[in-house]
């Protein structure tokens, strides 16, 4: 672990060397103020208009909208690729040049830069703006020691989806509790169904299950606690996660060979309609609702069901969810017109939130009142279900440190694998925490 650490960090340095020598200058575009007297708000995002059209789109409309209203403002924007988006922020950073606004992931992407003094608390733009706005949960994900120094966009959270005429033909319905899961998964698996498909080579789709069984065995706080040294990874209800999952292993519950396969090698199973369920996230939601590319006849197949309570689990609310925000945006602390930043930061947040899903198909990070958008009946019901949340915990892997995270992605691959033991599988989480907790 200390090797794989320490050829991050020197991978880190030399891309950081490089991309300060080049300076990005090909891969970014800056939009020139048109008048000296207006004052001038640099925004830095990653949505190029090649590979992000709809949100290029729905952020210049947003932009235009502003300064209209604020005729005194002008809004300079530079837009790079994710990954170069990432390195430049790296390269800003490290000389102090953070651009006003800029956008950022949330837990453990962020917190450099608050440790760093690098970015402005928006506590008072969220009391004055977006009070009630986002759905729970998902603005603490930008939290560092109580107090919030991003604002999210996007969501995603995740679901089981299942091919209806499946269930129908083996007269399945959908389980309200784990113990009628597993009546699910052995009828399918009885009549040679793949009842669940999942790619485990990754370590991160098939920890959705990890996760869910976590959070409904012993409560919704207890990845989350763990992270923060509240609770130990070895408490009896995470290695009873781990134990069902390698039940549902035994049982026949997910495609054969699942370590060995890839995310998109599991979701062809369920696409192709060669496995009953997928456990995935919001992400996957146009492909049952509005892509071009997936027929219809397919689509109107495919419904989802939130994951089931346990028995005797203390998360004993389902409308807990697995989850996690996507970007945000943050300002910078020595910002010279930071007060507007605030106020322009507030104002795409709001209008984001009621764009993105009819301009886009995403999942915004605010509550969205659907009554009066033309919207796929299945987006309309996971909207709905958002402005119910009681919580999103954010997933386990976003919230750790880099090496917790990959070990994580490895022992669930091994989990899936049965090549480690549930008791074994904890003890190697909480010995890495241990070492950085010390």
């Amino acid at each position: 672990m200390v090797k794989k650490k320490t050829v991050s960090v020197l991978m880190s340095l030399i891309m950081l060397v490089s991309l300060a020598l080049v300076g990005c200058s090909s891969s970014s575009s800056t939009e020139e103020s048109s008048a000296d007297d207006k004052k001038v708000i640099k925004f830095m995002h990653l949505w190029p208009e090649g590979s992000s059209n709809a949100q290029f789109s729905i952020v210049k409309d947003i932009i235009e909208e502003y300064e209209k209203e604020h005729t005194d403002i002008k809004v300079e924007t530079e837009i790079l690729n994710p990954d170069q988006y990432r390195e430049k922020l790296k390269v800003l950073a490290s000389s102090n040049e953070l651009p006003d606004i800029g956008m950022t992931w949330s837990d453990g992407f962020i917190k450099p830069y608050v440790e760093g003094d690098m970015l402005a608390p928006l506590d008072d733009i969220v009391d004055a703006n977006l009070k009630d706005a986002f759905i729970p949960g998902v603005k603490e994900s930008y939290a560092v020691d109580g107090k919030t120094y991003g604002l999210p966009l996007e969501l995603n959270i995740s679901y089981v989806f299942y091919n209806k005429e499946i269930f129908e033909k083996f007269n399945l319905d959908v389980p309200q509790t784990f113990e009628e899961y597993k009546n699910v998964v052995k009828t399918l698996a009885d009549n040679g169904v793949v009842p669940a498909t999942v790619g485990a080579k990754d370590g991160w789709p098939a920890s959705f299950w990890f996760m869910y069984l976590a959070d409904r065995i012993g409560g919704s706080t207890i990845l989350t606690d763990v992270i923060h040294g509240k609770a130990k990874m070895d408490d009896p209800a995470i290695v009873k996660a781990a134990e069902e999952v390698q039940n549902l292993v035994d049982m026949g519950g997910f495609v054969k060979g699942s370590s060995a396969l890839s995310n998109d090698d599991a979701k062809g199973y369920f696409m192709n309609e060669q496995a009953a369920m997928f456990l995935t996230a919001t992400w996957e939601l146009p492909n049952y609702t509005t892509s071009p590319d997936v027929s219809q006849e397919f689509k109107d197949k495919i419904g989802y069901f939130k994951f089931p309570t346990y028995e005797g689990g203390k998360g004993t609310d389902i409308n807990s969810y697995v989850g996690g925000p996507g970007v945000g945006l943050f300002v910078a602390k020595d910002s010279k017109v930071q007060k507007e930043a605030k106020d322009f930061s507030a104002y795409l947040v709001k209008k984001w939130g009621e764009k993105s899903v009819t301009d886009a198909g995403v999942i915004p990070a605010t509550k969205v009142d659907t009554d009066n958008l033309d919207l796929a009946p299945m987006y309309i019901e996971i909207l709905k279900d958002l402005s119910e949340a009681s919580n999103v915990t954010t997933y386990f892997d976003t919230q750790s440190s880099p090496a917790v995270s990959e070990l994580h992605h490895d022992l669930v691959t091994a989990l899936f694998g049965k090549q480690v033991t549930p008791e074994d599988f904890v003890k190697q989480h909480a010995d890495e925490l241990a070492q950085e907790q010390e």
